[in-house]
């Protein structure tokens, strides 16, 4: 087959997304065709998108285009109106066989990817203000434990060595199932039942939503990841009451003292928003100072942008000249905090999941490493740091 006329799938967005394409890509095989699985989360995820599906079209002039993914379900009028599309494909239809011309649902492989991603959850039951995704993921949804279990133990058997649990609201896992387990009894299943999977590593956690049962996994469990990665959106209060966010200031830096007393190399991720409509100078410096009082050596800064058909989007707004000044502000001193953590594990030896590239990979505590010699990709190996820049760290195979 020429290469030109194999199908290709462009993800954009979440780690949802990735778990979802692979499925896509295993449905499509044998088609001139290139799916864009996009994203909506900000007004640029949805402008990339349609930069993204031009760039389908000047690369693959005879293919079929077709868009999934939540910018397509919230929009269709309006990417179905885009010359270079040939049909949409809604969410909710993105993973039945009949709509890529397939007669069964293929079990996703990642191949060439180091580590694989296993939905376990779908949609979102809570309404925060600035967020549209309910609107193109629906209600929560959840993946029956058993089924999951034999879909990471296939993934498991074909070599792969980390599986990352992906949803919208992966905290929300099992509230619609029947006896409504928790997402602390899914992962304990998952490593009873699966013994041979090495690395369990879990996406971005709503504070709020983790027990006890959770909190033990992430802190005990040497299989699951020392990386928690937060929604924690804000720093302030009022902030955070005018996002509907269920938690407080007070409640984020609990936990994660918490978490760190209890596994102290643990490293914690947050997603933040600057320039939220009605915020301060001083609900900012709020924001500001959680980066090292929540101790973020992961953080993913968003500048806040409008989404139609949500509250927020009729708050008073920040002037968009200060939401970029806050959220470069907020980026520096995360990339500060998060370069003096890489330079405090200098000497320190890593478990490093070798990736595809065979020069690179990351930490357990999801620090990128790079190689000084190649290693085997999808191996794990035990690297020794030597030395560290703002960005990442660098080693030795010991």
């Amino acid at each position: 087959m020429e290469l030109a006329h194999q199908p290709e799938v462009v993800t954009l967005g979440c780690r949802l997304n990735i778990a979802e394409s692979e499925t896509i890509r295993g449905m499509i095989a044998g088609r001139d065709m290139v799916v864009v699985n996009s994203c909506a989360v900000t007004n640029a995820a949805v402008k990339e998108t349609r930069s993204a599906i031009r760039r389908a079209r000047r690369r693959r002039p005879g293919a079929e285009i077709v868009v999934t993914g939540c910018a397509a379900e919230m929009d269709p009028t309006g990417f179905t109106a885009m010359p270079e599309v040939s049909r949409i494909v809604g969410n909710f239809d993105k993973l039945a066989p009949a709509a890529w011309g397939a007669t069964a649902m293929p079990s996703p492989v990642f191949a060439g990817h180091a580590r694989a991603f296993v939905e376990v959850q779908n949609g979102c039951d809570h309404r925060c203000t600035f967020c549209a995704i309910p609107f193109g993921r629906g209600p929560s949804r959840s993946v029956p434990a058993g089924a999951v279990i034999e879909r990471i133990a296939m993934l498991v058997a074909g070599g792969h060595r980390e599986v990352v649990l992906t949803g919208v609201d992966v905290t929300s896992y099992g509230g619609d199932l029947p006896g409504a387990p928790s997402l602390g009894s899914l992962v304990e299943r998952i490593l009873v039942h699966v013994p041979a999977l090495e690395r369990l590593r879990l996406s971005s956690l709503d504070s709020v939503e983790i027990d006890e049962r959770l909190l033990e996994a992430l802190t005990q469990e040497p299989r699951v990841m020392p990386h928690v990665h937060l929604s924690l959106q804000a720093g302030d209060d009022l902030i955070l009451k005018r996002m509907k966010r269920r938690h407080a200031r007070a409640d984020a830096i609990a936990l994660v003292a918490r978490l760190k007393a209890a596994r102290p190399d643990i490293a914690i991720g947050a997603d933040l928003i600057a320039g939220f409509p009605t915020e301060d100078e001083a609900m900012f410096t709020q924001t500001l100072a959680i980066v090292a009082e929540c101790d973020i050596v992961h953080a993913h800064v968003f500048s806040y942008s409008p989404r139609a058909g949500t509250p927020a989007a009729r708050m008073p707004p920040v002037a968009p000249m200060v939401v970029r000044e806050r959220a470069a502000r907020l980026r520096a001193a995360a990339d500060a905090h998060r370069g003096a953590w890489l330079a405090s594990l200098i000497g320190s030896e890593q478990s490093v999941l070798v990736e595809r590239s065979g020069d690179r990979g990351h930490a357990a505590n999801f620090a990128e490493v790079r190689l000084t010699a190649p290693a085997p990709p999808g191996s794990i190996q035990r690297v020794r740091i030597a030395c560290a820049t703002d960005t990442y760290l660098e080693g030795i195979c010991v």
